[in-house]
């Protein structure tokens, strides 16, 4: 059984920080349990566009507004608390964040805690052998 609480992860390697968001990393591949999950927050008056080529997402908001953009598709969403949605189609999408807006994501295959979007807003597909 593993048992962690936010106030272990802040401030450690757990706690990857970008310019338009920052994200707390509970579970990782070196876990061994098939996903990674993460606290992330995006952000107020910022835009982060993503695309996750490598890694299935899922997103589930626990605080604040947003706005989600299909960049594939030109759909829009309204993201607030309360609101998921799933990346199952690998799509390039754009985060608005109206205020911080603050999420818990899981992903598979699960990350290692050293991902950063590149410049086309992907994770790189790590993996513990790489470290």
């Amino acid at each position: 059984m593993i048992v962690r609480s936010l106030d272990e992860i802040v401030g450690t390697e757990r706690d990857v920080q970008a310019p338009t968001w920052c994200s707390r990393r509970f579970v990782l591949a070196k876990e061994g349990v098939g996903f990674s999950l993460h606290e992330t927050i995006l952000y107020a008056g910022t835009e982060t566009r993503m695309w996750y080529a490598n890694h299935i997402e899922a997103v589930y908001c626990i605080e604040g507004e947003g706005e989600l953009t299909n960049e594939e598709t030109g759909e829009k969403h309204e993201i607030r608390p309360g609101v998921m949605y799933l990346l199952d189609g690998h799509e390039h999408h754009t985060l608005r964040a109206h205020t911080d807006v603050k999420t818990v994501c899981v992903f598979n295959p699960p990350c290692t805690g050293r991902e950063v979007h590149d410049e086309n807003g992907v994770y790189p597909l790590l993996t513990e052998e790489d470290a």
